[in-house]
């Protein structure tokens, strides 16, 4: 799946994901009440909401990004309606050919670990059938159980040729009061980098590793180390707009390839409709916002990169 992800980059020339996290108050009223007047003001009723939000974003951007990473707090806090909208969203974007990243940030030990592997990445076997559960291609995992939380997440990657993105250096003001902590001389999130690199040796596509990373746009001098400790590794990159990460901060997490990156935004495009720079286009057309929030991204990373060569 690597490899599909790195010819959809090539293809659209746009190493960025749009993070599919709808809060309901982001979904714009005349959807909301259309919503409500079928299903009323109900779980099921906001689930819908927020499933027609994001087939209006998909429609309107999928020509232009080679992936989509929704969230699965944002469609959990609805419960088992919400998850059903998770589901149609994975499936609709796979109908657009999009790799999805499922932002589930699972990790735990043994068989626990194992089945939420299956869960959102492999099949699940019942009496002589096997069916795939949320059936994304490449999950968010957190590391801070060690190997045997990460192990079974790779041994079902490999059955189906699917991926990771570990965290390794979050975007997240207070990443730092455990990830920056010293040990033997170096950050704790130095010392993540080196294991998933070495947990990526284990699984490589053409060029680079089905095991990826997570570091923050916010710090770029921690990615300027991470991409060295890292060279092999994917790195998807939150944090930028809305967290304060732009293009030219973003340049020391790609290689010499002009690969190596994958920059999300979430509400910077889904809820762009909202900002002053995009307010023209109205709630009505809130997915055209987003469609030009994401040429904006892309321009705006494109030229930084060019600038950097």
């Amino acid at each position: 799946m690597i490899n599909k992800l790195i010819e959809k980059i090539k293809k659209t020339h746009a190493p960025i994901v749009v993070g599919l996290d709808p809060m309901l108050n982001y979904v714009p009223e005349y959807i909301q009440k259309k919503a409500f007047a079928e299903y009323g003001e109900t779980l099921e009723g906001a689930a819908e909401a927020i499933w027609q939000f994001n087939k209006a974003i998909v429609d309107a951007t999928y020509d232009l990004i080679p992936a989509v990473k929704p969230q699965v707090a944002m469609y959990e806090q609805f419960g088992l309606e919400g998850m059903k909208a998770f589901k149609k969203t994975v499936d609709y974007c796979h109908e657009k050919d999009l790799v999805v990243i499922g932002d589930v940030k699972r990790g735990d030990i043994g068989s626990t670990s194992e089945a939420y592997a299956v869960g959102h990445l492999g099949k699940v076997q019942v009496g002589n059938n096997s069916f795939s559960g949320f059936d994304e291609d490449f999950a968010t995992v957190n590391p801070y159980l060690g190997s045997d939380g990460i192990k079974p997440f790779i041994k079902v990657c490999k059955e189906e040729n699917k991926g990771l993105f570990i965290l390794v250096k979050t975007s997240n003001p207070s990443s730092g009061e455990f990830q920056d902590r010293m040990i033997d001389g170096r950050p704790l999130y130095e010392w993540v980098g080196e294991r998933v690199s070495e947990w990526g040796k284990e699984h490589m596509g053409d060029s680079y590793s089905y095991i990826g990373a997570v570091v923050g746009a916010t710090y770029p001098e921690q990615g300027k180390v991470l991409r060295k400790v890292m060279p092999k590794t994917f790195i998807l990159v939150p944090g930028y707009g809305a967290q304060g990460g732009r293009g030219k901060d973003l340049v020391h997490f790609f290689n010499e390839d002009g690969l190596g990156a994958i920059i999300n935004s979430s509400r910077g495009i889904i809820a762009a409709y909202k900002q002053e720079a995009y307010s023209g286009f109205g709630a009505e057309n809130f997915a055209d916002a987003s469609r030009q929030a994401v040429l904006d991204m892309v321009a705006d990373i494109d030229g930084a990169l060019t600038a950097a060569k």
